[in-house]
């Protein structure tokens, strides 16, 4: 079995075909074209309608938290109304993730 490259598992093995291995981090590197946004309301604890929204896939929730890791600790829980965070242009991710 193995994780689509949208999966924040996708570098991590799969051991004996049936237990995912410790988990290795894909980077989402930083870029001076990522935009700095404020989550709102609609977006409160929902990184998925955000990912959605901007890149038309919601399986990329989880490079918001990569790419703030000092501000969304927690990729639901802390992706609250108020929070600022940094949100990498799509072309970028294809190029970080090869989607």
């Amino acid at each position: 079995m193995s994780y689509p490259q949208t999966s924040p598992y996708y570098l991590s093995s799969v051991v004996d075909g049936q237990f995912l291995d410790v988990m290795i981090n894909r980077s989402v590197p930083k870029d001076e074209t990522d935009s700095y946004w404020i989550i709102t309301q609609t977006y409160h604890m929902r990184p998925d309608l955000l990912a959605y929204d901007l890149y038309n896939d919601s399986r990329l929730w989880w490079v918001f938290a990569q790419r703030n890791p000092n501000r969304l600790k927690d990729p639901l829980f802390d992706f609250s109304v108020g929070t600022g965070i940094y949100i990498p242009q799509l072309s970028n991710l294809k190029t970080a993730l090869g989607i």
